[in-house]
């Protein structure tokens, strides 16, 4: 069974930056792709950002310049930094890994950007 963790999160500052990141585990292949979701209260998820096997990324038009992920030192784990954070930037950060058969998400972890 695929288990995908998210770690990081908190409440930051406008201006300020934050680290998320993400594993998936439980099974002995890279995934296709990994990326962050995220939900504001009311709103509906949206990418953020995400990265395939190969190290092609892409952004969200709102975070572009600002974010920036990458993998960690295997391609089971990835990173979201999180820099000139918004108050808009707030939300539940969902981490997704894809695999050829289905995509597996994690619980969430909470962002909050005061102002």
């Amino acid at each position: 069974q695929v288990r995908v963790v998210e770690s990081g999160g908190g409440t930051v500052q406008t201006g300020g930056s934050l680290r998320l990141s993400c594993a998936a585990s439980g099974i002995d292949l890279s995934p296709n792709g990994m990326g962050w979701n995220r939900q504001a209260p009311g709103e509906q998820r949206e990418l953020v950002a995400g990265i395939t096997d190969v190290g092609r990324t892409g952004y969200a038009d709102s975070v572009k310049g600002r974010f920036t992920i990458s993998r960690g030192n295997t391609k089971n784990r990835i990173d979201l930094e999180m820099n000139s954070l918004k108050p808009e930037d707030s939300g539940v950060y969902y981490c997704y890994a894809q695999y050829h058969w289905g995509t597996y998400w994690g619980q969430g972890t909470q962002v909050t950007v005061s102002s």
